[in-house]
């Protein structure tokens, strides 16, 4: 081996430093750029969990002494110090609880949010166990299992507020208000009173109130929910599922809509609001599949730089895909919008709640049992650490007139970062109706026009066109890299637009007025002039696009039996689902070359369906999914790939599908899968095939 030596390596590296210094782009063209990765910067680490302690959490919160509170779903409240050093200790507080999904400290006491009522502990004794059970108000209920509450979220004024899940009424994955107040927000004073707040909730696990005293919730897909959402609540809305409306004439608010009167018309939610004026819209949208698919709890970042480049943004919990999501808002018009970014996966199991720590660390709560989660686990502790080094990022993105402000952590490479083609923006939007969530709507372009990059080099100006009020606008930036040749470490965010700013030149012409969303009085000639002629050029493009990448994989999906068979079946096998992410039937085997008519019935409450797989390849096929993108769905997450052997179609709950298929004639042991995003790693099972 040739040894180069110092004074040839010096000067190696002076060369290198000169060309930096002369372009950092050509320094980028010539030796490529910097891959990253979230391990670079935050590293995940186990929090060691006592294996009498079933700590399937519920809701954490942080205690005045640095321990920190965990309340669980088997109905226990643990206190558990020493985090900070991997060394905790955990001591039962409170037990025999029903189901606590959240808890607060206030006044000595902790909170926590039952099944069926909101009760005070208490340890008066001062032993470290709590001997006072009160409780400070309670509401019905009708003994359905998915009667979830969550909370409570502490008000500036001192009262409490709660949010109520729906009941799950039927294999369709429909829900309904059996008793009051079921589907909504409720605050409750500290003597117990109960005012209705609002209505529309289905399923809201994550709830939040800022330092404005604004109280925000997470959705979870659904009936009526076509993809999971975050919403900024005020007293009176209707946030749009309408099985909650039943109790408004007794609510005390003046909320006149009925449930009859919304429209099931399989429009967008932006094109109801038009009819529906109550019908308030989500602050910001999260992408099912690719922003999560079970939104969870909120964690505000308020550690001023001690956890990266992120303070003032909000972390999302997803507790299906085991993941976490950044979130930034901003007022516009009196009304909050976003954008939400990925931002770290790879968690043990399903991700629900989050704390800060005492050393500015994430402490992260999991659950999975009954739910499922792409983790594995049936629950856990963790804690994310960052490493001290900030990540080329986009940092947020704003709304502009014309387009949107993008912030990058770090300076971008300017020569790639003006080029136009470096920047893709498309906008979309789900279907508002009473069936299970939604695929993809009206997906369009949004052309380019122009950038403009700050002097700085933080900041670009995209000029864009076809901006579309009311609708998600996927941002994705291509080989931009930063000014020292680090690449994206995540290159793609979701920005929700319910207002456009007004020009700073133009707004002394404007009248003052509502931007509600809700009342759509904000025009906008261009765009409105736009939107039907490109929803019916979008329309005719989606449909294209599909029909392109699904026939070469047509023949895969058979669902009548072949005619050359002769009507004849050699083996007929039923295949259903169950809780947590799994196939009723783990292995099947069948004589290779026979012919096999495979009937999947969809018995859960989420979406699935089934795909026949080559040997070893269930998680590559999952994978290949997950990168359909916004076309997944509407795709049936189907890939087209000589991997995929045979398939059914993306099936809403309580739905079946038969298809037929000649079983390969090599012998081994292939494998089944589901292919929803998040689904793959855990809905799998083996055929075997045998001679």
């Amino acid at each position: 081996m040739k040894i180069i030596s110092s004074s040839t390596m010096s000067k190696f590296i002076y060369l290198i430093a000169l060309m930096w210094s002369y372009s950092p782009h050509s320094f980028t063209q010539s030796f490529g750029s910097v891959a990253q990765s979230e391990e670079d910067y935050f590293e995940i680490i186990d929090i060691p969990i006592p294996e009498d302690v079933l700590l399937e959490v519920g809701g954490m919160t942080n205690l005045p002494n640095g321990n920190i509170a965990i309340c669980t779903r088997r109905g226990e409240v643990w206190v558990v110090s020493n985090t900070e050093n991997y060394k905790p200790t955990f001591k039962r507080y409170a037990h025999g609880l029903h189901e606590p999904l959240g808890i607060a400290y206030k006044g000595g006491a902790l909170y926590v949010a039952q099944r069926g009522e909101l009760t005070r502990l208490v340890d008066r004794n001062v032993d470290g166990i709590a001997d006072l059970y009160e409780k400070v108000t309670s509401w019905p209920l009708s003994g359905n299992y998915h009667e979830y509450s969550y909370g409570p979220a502490l008000l500036p004024n001192g009262n409490f507020m709660v949010t109520l899940n729906l009941g799950w009424v039927d294999r369709l994955g429909r829900m309904e208000s059996l008793v009051p107040w079921r589907g909504w927000v409720v605050e409750v004073t500290p003597y117990g009173k109960i005012i209705p707040y609002a209505t529309g909730l289905r399923s809201p696990a994550g709830y939040w109130v800022n330092d404005q005293g604004e109280f925000f919730y997470s959705e979870n897909q659904g009936d009526w929910v076509g993809s999971g959402r975050i919403s900024h609540v005020q007293k009176g809305d209707f946030l749009g599922n309408p099985k909650g409306l039943k109790w408004a004439n007794v609510s005390g608010l003046s909320l006149d809509l009925k449930p009859e009167e919304v429209p099931d018309t399989e429009e967008s939610m932006v094109k109801v609001a038009q009819e529906v004026p109550e019908l308030r819209l989500p602050a910001v949208w999260l992408p099912h599949g690719i922003m999560g698919s079970s939104t969870a709890g909120f964690l505000f970042d308020d550690t001023e730089g001690n956890f990266g480049p992120f303070a003032g943004h909000i972390f999302i919990g997803d507790q299906g895909q085991s993941k976490i999501m950044r979130m930034d808002m901003e007022l516009v018009n009196g009304e909050y919008q976003g954008v939400i970014f990925p931002f770290m996966e790879g968690f043990s199991s399903g991700v629900f709640r989050m704390i800060w720590g005492s050393d500015a660390s994430m402490l992260v709560g999991m659950t999975s049992r009954g739910w499922s989660s792409t983790g594995g686990e049936s629950y856990g502790l963790q804690k994310v650490i960052w490493k001290g080094s900030v990540p080329f990022e986009m940092k947020t993105v704003k709304a502009n007139p014309d387009g949107f402000l993008i912030e990058f952590t770090q300076p971008v490479d300017r020569g790639l970062a003006a080029d136009l083609s470096s920047y893709e923006i498309t906008n979309f939007n789900y279907k508002y109706r009473a069936r299970y969530g939604s695929p993809v709507i009206e997906k369009g372009s949004c052309p380019i026009r122009s950038v403009n990059i700050s002097d700085d080099g933080l900041k670009v100006n995209v000029v864009v066109d076809s901006l579309k009020l009311g609708y998600i606008h996927e941002i994705k930036i291509h080989d931009v890299v930063s000014y020292a040749g680090k690449s994206l470490l995540h290159n793609v965010g979701y920005y929700t637009l319910n207002n456009i700013p007004e020009d700073k030149k133009e707004k002394a012409d404007h009248k003052k007025g509502s931007a509600d969303m809700r009342h759509l009085k904000r025009s906008n000639v261009k765009m409105a002039s736009t939107v039907k002629k490109e929803t019916t050029k979008e329309v005719k493009s989606q449909a294209q696009f599909k029909s392109n990448a699904l026939k070469d994989i047509s023949n895969k999906r058979v669902t009548n039996v072949p005619e050359h068979w002769n009507g004849h079946i050699d083996q007929t096998m039923v295949i259903g689902t169950k809780p947590g992410l799994k196939y009723d039937i783990e292995r099947m085997t069948f004589k290779a070359g026979s012919r096999v008519r495979l009937v999947f019935q969809n018995n859960d409450d989420m979406l699935h369906n089934l795909v026949i797989v080559l040997p070893g390849s269930a998680i590559e096929v999952g994978e290949m999914a997950l990168k359909l993108g916004l076309d997944g769905q509407g795709m049936n997450y189907i890939p087209d790939s000589d991997k995929v052997l045979f398939y059914t179609h993306l099936l809403e709950p309580n739905k079946s599908e038969t298809i037929y298929f000649r079983v390969p004639e090599k012998p081994g042991e292939y494998e089944y899968v589901c292919t929803v995003p998040g689904h793959y790693y855990a809905m799998r099972g083996i055929i075997k095939i045998i001679e």
